[in-house]
């Protein structure tokens, strides 16, 4: 049965909004004026098309309300509720109006006969290829509850291991937004003004005053060139990652550096394994499971390489050796798939490689970040000593010339 939006004055002159199910328009005028209502708007929440949620062009959920979305979602579906009554009262207690839209799509959809993961399809911007497979796998096997409590254990692992790594790294990042700032201050203004007022002497200046002059007329002078080049090769380099062949050529190369390859190498490979994990105990078959999970990596020199591993699978190949075989993928992953294949409990070390990976990036990223804050602060405190005693220092020479 369709969904209609709607827009109408109760008794009071009140503007009422919501969502209501009827056949056609006119159906869904009379139920409002028999709930004592004029109708001033009714609009058909259209999935196919987009409709009130995709027409705009963005998301309706973010990431953290995707995961609280479907964690509430298996819940209410685990505790015995049909799906459509979980989605009914998921539409009443949305708090915003795209978002009940949306899911008053789904339950029209599914009152209409269509399956969960087919009315999730319509909205590809907020449910992923991997999310809708899941779903469907979980349709399939007639446990949907299960398989959504799981998905949703995915999103907020992966939400929990990305704050992580945020926060380990937006302490140096603004300790050294900080630094920039104050050493081009004082380069930019406090150095000038000492040139100003030791002009008018014919003393020759020490030589760390005059290479700090320098450097403040440099900056002050083509300083904004240096701004104006950095930008325009970070827009090249941005144009340049957009063709495949660069980008995995880059990422590669990414993944060679001697600390952040580590960190990527370990962050790929734990969504890797998690994704691949979730997919395959969800009964999805390994072949498309491998694929869906190669298209989660962020790195396309790793992503080729599972796209490789998942030809070796196809031809034959067991998962671990396919695997054993991408240099790119850590040796963990591949030998606790070989004991998962060993003992028939694949997705469940799959999960274990995957936590092990993941907490070992946590803890190179604390790591990384312990050791950066202290040497950030050393290094601006010395910059900032070298820009002071080029001030001081003709202050103390002019004294003792006066003595």
């Amino acid at each position: 049965m369709p969904a209609y939006t709607f827009e109408a004055l109760d008794a009071q002159g009140t503007t009422r909004r919501g969502i209501l199910e009827a056949d056609t328009a006119k159906a869904a005028r009379g139920q409002l004026r028999s709930q004592a209502l004029i109708p001033l708007q009714v609009r058909p929440v259209e999935a196919g098309a987009g409709g009130g949620v995709l027409r705009r062009g963005r998301r309706v959920f973010s990431d953290t309300q995707l995961a609280i979305w479907t964690r509430q979602l298996a819940g209410l579906v685990s505790s015995g509720l049909q799906l459509e009554r979980a989605l009914t009262a998921l539409a009443d207690e949305a708090p915003a109006e795209a978002e009940r839209n949306l899911v008053a799509t789904l339950r029209a959809e599914v009152n209409a006969g269509a399956t969960f993961a087919s009315a999730l399809a319509h909205f590809p911007r907020d449910f992923s290829d991997i999310y809708i497979a899941v779903v469907s796998a979980g349709e399939q096997s007639g446990h949907l509850g299960m398989v959504l409590e799981r998905l949703a254990d995915e999103l907020e692992n992966r939400q929990a291991l990305r704050a992580k790594l945020t926060g380990a790294a937006l302490y140096p990042a603004i300790v050294t937004a900080v630094a920039l700032a104050i050493v081009i201050f004082l380069v930019t203004y406090v150095v000038p003004q000492v040139a100003n007022v030791f002009a008018g002497t014919k003393r020759a200046l020490p030589l760390l005053t005059v290479a700090m002059l320098g450097l403040s007329a440099f900056v002050r002078e083509w300083g904004w060139i240096v701004g104006v080049l950095l930008l325009g090769l970070g827009l090249v380099l941005r144009a340049m990652l957009k063709n495949e062949a660069f980008r995995e050529q880059f990422d590669a190369a990414w993944l060679s550096l001697p600390v952040l390859g580590p960190l990527s190498r370990g962050y790929n490979s734990a969504q890797f394994g998690n994704t691949l994990a979730m997919l395959s105990a969800a009964g999805v078959p390994i072949l498309r499971a491998l694929q869906a999970a190669a298209e989660t990596l962020n790195n396309r020199a790793m992503r080729a390489d599972a796209m490789d591993a998942l030809v070796l699978v196809r031809e034959g190949a067991p998962l671990a050796s396919a695997l054993a075989q991408k240099k790119r993928f850590p040796g963990l992953l591949s030998m606790f798939a070989r004991l998962g294949e060993q003992t028939g409990q694949l997705p469940v070390m799959l999960q274990r490689a995957a936590n092990q990976l993941g907490n070992e990036v946590q803890r190179r990223a604390m790591q990384l970040a312990t050791v950066l804050e202290p040497l950030l602060i050393v290094g601006m405190g010395l910059v900032v000593m070298l820009i002071v005693l080029a001030v001081l220092m003709p202050i103390i020479q002019l004294n003792q010339l006066v003595r």
